[in-house]
């Protein structure tokens, strides 16, 4: 019976991985080579096959998120329905405003999507994985992409490689002035790879 329901979640899993990269393959070749193209079109890809956390619209509001298609992927058509996987806790949002705006005040201020990307990030903060599978990315390279492309004042700070949820938020407990490691370092702290271990 165990190896049954095992063999019927691989299966399952074989088959959202095969619709995430079909749908990536459709969103490829319709970027219209700007910034972040090509981690939205992952996110999407993985986010419509079932993975991460996002959820309707990717956490934007159904008018921007029409907008980034449009303005990413021309011709592209995707319904904005896909199943929440968060619960919009209301006692989260001022938690998720200091996030956005921790992000936004390291924004590039290269292009419109950053604000999007933001946006996206915040959303996947609230769920319980590392971040990069939360937000439906391939790999933590992809993240860290994303952190140094659209963020990277921030992304200078992290130089230690820390954990990216535990690093956005031990920065705004910096901002608050709020000491919650009593660690003299992170190098003997006995919690150091809960903060700074593998994410695979």
């Amino acid at each position: 019976m165990g190896n049954t329901l095992m063999n019927i979640m691989l299966a399952h899993k074989h088959s959202d991985n095969e619709r995430a990269q079909a749908l990536y393959a459709r969103l490829r070749p319709l970027a219209r080579n700007l910034q972040n193209d090509e981690v939205l079109a992952r996110m999407l890809a993985s986010w419509r096959a079932g993975f991460g956390v996002l959820p309707t619209c990717m956490g934007l509001s159904p008018e921007i998120y029409h907008y980034m298609l449009i303005r990413h992927f021309s011709g592209i058509e995707l319904p904005e329905d896909a199943a929440s996987r968060i619960d919009a806790d209301p006692r989260r949002h001022p938690e998720r405003a200091d996030l956005r705006s921790l992000l936004l005040d390291h924004r590039a201020n290269a292009d419109i999507s950053e604000a999007w990307i933001a946006d996206i990030v915040v959303s996947a903060c609230m769920g319980g994985n590392h971040l990069w599978q939360d937000l439906g990315l391939w790999s933590r390279r992809d993240l860290t992409g994303l952190m140094r492309t659209n963020f990277p004042s921030l992304t200078a700070r992290n130089d230690h490689d820390m954990k990216w949820k535990k690093f956005f938020y031990k920065q705004l407990c910096i901002q608050e002035g709020i000491v919650t490691c009593r660690a003299p370092s992170c190098q003997v702290c006995v919690d150091y790879q809960e903060c700074f271990g593998p994410e695979d």
